[in-house]
């Protein structure tokens, strides 16, 4: 299990150094990121965001990395494309993709099918899902697919340990983008590092 981050074509993009990625593919969030590959994930997650905020969050900047950065910055509620993604490392056989629509924000669905005997679908095409069934998870590629779709079951306990070791990941993630923050954006590192938080989900609850 591994939380990734959707990526886009970065063309022309020049507030700070980023990696070269295909469009559409997936980015891996862990504390083993280049620095340019820090600076892609970071660039993404606030292009995801690059939308125009409303009023009562204050006017636009009108310089070219504010402008880049007001939504990420100022939206309340933040969105990251991409999710945890569950491939079998022996067959290479993915059971888990995340689909259109699906946020890393909303990794925590994982722990509302582990808490409870429920479920969770992570996107659409293709329509991912993961089902708890007693002590077992059932996932599945494609929930629209049941006849072809590949499936693979896993206990509770499993399940429970994949994704302690996702969240790991994106907490090594943002100690990285933290310290990439300072060197990159150091009038914005604290603001953007916090943003970051908010977008993956690792705010503190009380």
């Amino acid at each position: 299990m591994q939380p990734v981050l959707e990526i886009s074509a970065a063309d022309d993009f020049a507030l700070w150094p980023v990696g070269e990625h295909e469009s559409y593919g997936y980015l891996v969030l862990n504390g083993e990121l280049t620095p340019a590959e820090i600076g892609t994930a970071v660039m993404q997650i606030a292009a995801c965001n690059d939308s125009e905020p409303e009023e009562e969050h204050g006017p636009c900047p009108t310089d070219p990395l504010g402008t880049f950065l007001h939504g990420l910055l100022t939206m309340p509620d933040l969105f990251s494309a991409g999710g945890f993604r569950v491939t079998d490392n022996a067959t290479d056989t993915v059971f888990v993709e995340p689909g259109c629509c699906n946020g890393l924000e909303t990794w925590r669905d994982w722990l509302e099918v582990l808490n409870a005997t429920g479920y969770s679908y992570f996107g659409h095409d293709p329509s991912s899902m993961a089902e708890r069934l007693g002590d077992i998870v059932r996932l599945t590629l494609d929930a629209h697919e049941t006849d072809n779709s590949p499936v693979i079951e896993l206990s509770v306990d499993q399940i429970r340990t994949l994704v302690t070791g996702a969240q790991q990941d994106l907490q090594d993630f943002l100690s990285l983008a933290e310290t990439w923050a300072e060197q990159h954006l150091p009038t914005h590192a604290a603001v953007v590092t916090a943003a970051l938080a908010r977008a993956l989900d690792l705010v503190p609850t009380t």
